[in-house]
């Protein structure tokens, strides 16, 4: 396979990315993140309707107590409703609404199944757990990819996780899509699925590394990430298929878990071949200069 001249555009990458992480910043400074209820406290309530049921049926009774109340169906038939709120609703609310619920669908009072309320102190905690989980997660695979590799290819990796999960927060933020517990799961996930893409090509670069003249980082790179190309590709591909079918056809919490997993693994594709292995070219360079600089200052 011809090889593909990834660092003679180097600036065309960064600069992509340096546009994908502002628009995703300031959309996080601006609008922020649309949390849901397993974040900053709400109530869930979950009833048997006896019958398979519309949604815009069900949005008439509860819209009159959260416009913006996320309705979903359970049940092997999908005949449960499950109604969440991020408002903490009163005793006298909940039994409006199920009485709503009662007469539209003759139910008897067993038919409510559960009225869970969960505390904002719930959901920080959450957070702060996501949060922790997150950075340990990079810290490790920082310290292996620096004991397998080298501190550079570590800290290059390092960068380009951080560059795909901001561009996961921007799309959420942008979008306004809600941010529940099934987006903790795919985060962490995506940051497995972007470095396992980025090892390929570093383990190939470190393979290929003899053939090579000393400071020959540029060729070394472009044939090593031209060798790997196809398969991180083709992975990328049939992964995204499976994940997509899973989204188009899976129940709304499926969906949850499937659209970051789908944004992160575009993003993590890109950047395992596009700015990880610059992001190392130019570290080597400058290191390399700065050798030849003293090299020069002594021989004078």
């Amino acid at each position: 396979m011809k090889n593909i001249k990834v660092i003679e555009k180097s600036k065309i990458w960064f600069i992509l990315s340096a546009v994908l992480i502002v628009i995703s910043l300031g959309s996080l400074m601006i609008q922020g993140l649309n949390f849901g209820i397993d974040f900053i406290g709400g109530t869930i309530i979950t009833i048997d309707l006896k019958t398979p049921f519309e949604t815009s049926d069900a949005r008439t009774i509860v819209d009159q107590y959260d416009t913006d109340a996320d309705i979903t169906n359970a049940g092997d038939d999908g005949s449960q409703i499950i109604i969440s709120t991020k408002k903490d609703l009163s005793t006298d609310e909940r039994t409006s609404l199920f009485t709503a619920f009662q007469e539209k669908y003759t139910l008897e009072s067993t038919d409510l199944l559960s009225i869970d309320t969960v505390s904002p102190s719930i959901g920080a905690e959450v957070a702060q757990s996501a949060v922790i989980a997150c950075i340990v997660a990079v810290a490790l695979m920082l310290a292996y990819i620096t004991f397998r590799f080298e501190f550079f290819f570590g800290l290059t990796a390092v960068i380009a996780l951080v560059h795909d999960l901001i561009i996961v927060l921007g799309v959420y933020s942008l979008f306004q899509i809600q941010v529940n517990s099934p987006f903790i799961a795919a985060m962490l996930t995506i940051l497995g699925y972007s470095i396992n893409d980025t090892i390929v090509v570093f383990d190939r670069i470190r393979e290929n590394r003899n053939r090579f003249g000393k400071f020959d980082y540029a060729p070394l790179v472009d044939t090593s990430i031209s060798q790997t190309l196809q398969r991180s590709i083709n992975t990328s591909l049939t992964t995204l298929l499976a994940i997509g079918s899973i989204y188009v056809l899976g129940v709304q919490s499926i969906r949850d878990f499937a659209l970051p997993l789908i944004v992160g693994i575009i993003s993590g594709t890109y950047s395992s071949i596009f700015i990880a292995s610059t992001l190392w070219v130019k570290i080597k360079e400058k290191q390399a200069q700065k050798i030849n600089t003293k090299k020069n200052i002594v021989n004078n």
